[in-house]
């Protein structure tokens, strides 16, 4: 059986979603993002330059039979921005997706929760498929479930610090009570946080500067593949339980002892 990812009734088979943004050069971001198979890939419409028509864009480099493009609301710090941005969005891409995210603090770049709920709220009724990036707060998740969004995409640590899953329970939370995929996003700086993301049972993955900011993206970009598909696949078989003695491996009846010895 095909192991699919869908959201809003898309079907797509890669679980990594990777982001444009901090690429050294536009051939190094095409590469990445080829050798990622990643089948969406956001776009923060605030940072194009679309005063100059005659001149090419990020957008252009992207081969958009691949690829679905997700605009996104980077750099929005309120919600009227986000509201405007995301409409800009959708009549420049043609999309009506968009990965929303309300950003008020410059240093933290950590999401405003009550602006995204409101900006969310706002979106679904202006028909947007909205994809909220959030901090890993259950209850805003279970919030933004109820007013129709698409997915739910709780951070692992700041936007860009590298720094893995430092919010590993209440991510867990969330996934236990998910109605809609969940989509890790945000500080993962290895292919092993990915993969620790899908072992505990996320749905997908966000990439963006541990791949663009890497030395090799391109490979980067292949590792958080792998490490993306290693970990759906313990997550489906089931990994074993933690113990707190070690347990033998090799049968411990019926093994031959030595002469004159008795079995303990």
């Amino acid at each position: 059986m095909a192991d699919e990812l869908v959201i809003g009734g898309k079907k797509v088979r890669s679980r990594l979603l990777v982001g444009t943004g901090k690429y050294r050069t536009m051939e190094e971001m095409v590469a990445a993002i080829d050798a990622s198979g990643a089948e969406i890939v956001t776009v923060a419409i605030r940072r194009l330059d679309l005063s100059k028509p005659d001149q090419k864009t990020l957008l252009d480099y992207l081969d958009w039979s691949k690829y679905t493009v997700l605009p996104n609301t980077a750099g929005c710090r309120t919600v009227d921005e986000a509201l405007f941005i995301a409409r800009l969005g959708r009549e420049v891409t043609g999309s009506n997706w968009v990965k929303l995210e309300v950003i008020p603090d410059p240093k933290y770049l950590l999401p405003d929760p009550i602006g995204t709920l409101e900006a969310a709220q706002k979106l679904i009724a202006d028909g947007f498929v909205v994809l909220p990036y959030i901090h890993a707060d259950p209850v805003l998740a279970r919030r933004l479930q109820e007013a129709g969004c698409a997915t739910v995409m709780p951070l692992g640590s700041p936007i860009g610090s590298g720094q893995g899953i430092l919010t590993r329970e209440e991510v867990q939370i969330i996934i236990e009570n998910a109605t809609v995929p969940v989509v890790v996003d945000a500080g993962l700086g290895a292919p092993s946080d990915a993969s620790m993301a899908m072992e505990l049972g996320a749905d997908a993955v966000l990439v963006n500067t541990a791949i663009a900011q890497a030395k090799d993206p391109a490979l980067m970009a292949e590792g958080f593949k792998l490490g993306v598909e290693a970990g759906r696949k313990a997550y489906l078989a089931g990994r074993i339980p933690r113990r707190a003695y070690a347990a033998a491996s090799s049968p411990t009846e019926g093994v031959p002892q030595p002469a004159g010895r008795k079995p303990v």
